[in-house]
């Protein structure tokens, strides 16, 4: 992997992402009006919201990251775009390393709106500093990029692409703590949970929100970035040139 190659490609997927203002809406507005939604459906509701507020951070943008990542990356490959790079010297790696630096940046962009949205706007209260909640946002929409990158590499149209949130996604927000707590669960189910990174993404903001410090923050958030790692590795050791 060069990195002169990697910026280049994400400079162009950047580009690309700035012609484009739909994948901009559904990256920096859809998360926080479906937080603002939450919060108004919770209005009357005192202190609900402070409890399902910090699971519904941790959701929206994971799943969003997911799906324009999956679906733009497999666009490059059944357009053609990806078959004509790999006949320049950029690499697999390259292409991938490009990609997630550009949708990290653009999580970036989207966890600071959609964090700032949810404390300043909706009211959700948080004992802990406003900037580790942007710092789990960041890695969860980093988590769901690498995610959507790896669930491109085998799917062969958008519409496959999107139908791996049933497997790949769906299970994580049953059992990751949106809907019930995990420590409520049969066993067998926490067990499962145990083995879904959205889980521990649930279990950082979670940790942020009542005040808690140290490794209970930071834990979650190591077995984040070793899923977030992998799923990357995975992804450029899978991914093919061309869907046939």
């Amino acid at each position: 992997m060069t990195p002169a190659r990697t910026f280049a490609t994400a400079g162009r997927v950047l580009l690309q992402l700035r012609a484009d203002p739909r994948s901009i809406v559904l990256m920096l507005v859809a998360p926080s009006m479906l937080v603002g939604l939450f919060a108004w459906i919770f209005v009357d509701a005192d202190g609900v919201f402070d409890q399902v507020g910090p699971a519904i951070l941790a959701l929206f943008p994971f799943v969003v990251m997911f799906l324009i990542t999956s679906i733009t990356t497999l666009r490059e490959r059944r357009s053609g775009t990806l078959e004509r790079l790999m006949t320049t010297p950029l690499g697999k790696a390259d292409f991938v390393a490009g990609y997630a630096l550009a949708f990290g940046l653009a999580a970036a962009a989207q966890a600071v709106v959609t964090v700032s949205f949810a404390v300043w706007v909706c009211g959700l209260d948080s004992d802990g500093p406003v900037w580790e909640l942007g710092l789990v946002a960041v890695l969860n929409a980093l988590l769901g990029t690498a995610l959507g990158l790896l669930a491109s590499a085998f799917a062969r149209t958008e519409f496959q692409a999107v139908q791996f949130m049933p497997l790949l996604v769906f299970p994580q927000i049953l059992l990751g703590g949106v809907i019930v707590p995990r420590d409520t669960m049969p066993d067998v189910l926490q067990a499962v949970s145990d083995w879904l990174p959205l889980s521990y993404a649930i279990d950082a903001m979670d940790a942020v929100t009542i005040g808690e410090t140290g490794w209970d923050v930071y834990g979650p958030l190591t077995v984040i970035v070793g899923c977030t790692i992998g799923f990357i590795l995975l992804a450029a050791l899978t991914l093919h040139r061309r869907t046939p």
